[in-house]
């Protein structure tokens, strides 16, 4: 039984920082999955899989770990490098890149 320990980046939609500031730990898949015969599902006998826990900071993640005796692997969050733009920028008489629309 192994699992990850991971602290998740916003998504697509998001514009705000909400949900990214907690860790999650998650179970690594055990077993494979399989397709159900008569309905076409996807399912598998593992339970874990459907298992979230959330912690408010990396190191309460690691000792839940270490205290149940589960093997997991921190994933470091890498930040987001932001480029400060401004609208008139667009504008600038010595833009190295052509206007285009």
């Amino acid at each position: 039984m192994s699992a990850k320990i991971y602290r998740p980046a916003k998504t697509a939609m998001q514009s705000g920082n909400a949900k990214t500031h907690l860790w999650l730990l998650e179970y690594d898949q055990a077993e494979s999955r399989r397709i159900e015969p008569i309905m076409g599902y996807t399912s598998s006998g593992d339970m874990r899989q459907q298992v979230r826990l959330s912690f408010e900071t990396r190191e309460l993640a690691e000792a839940y770990a270490i205290r149940n005796g589960i093997e997991y692997r921190v994933i470091l969050p890498k930040e987001a490098s932001r480029k400060a733009l401004s609208y008139t920028d667009n504008f600038r008489f010595n833009r190295t890149q052509p206007w285009t629309h």
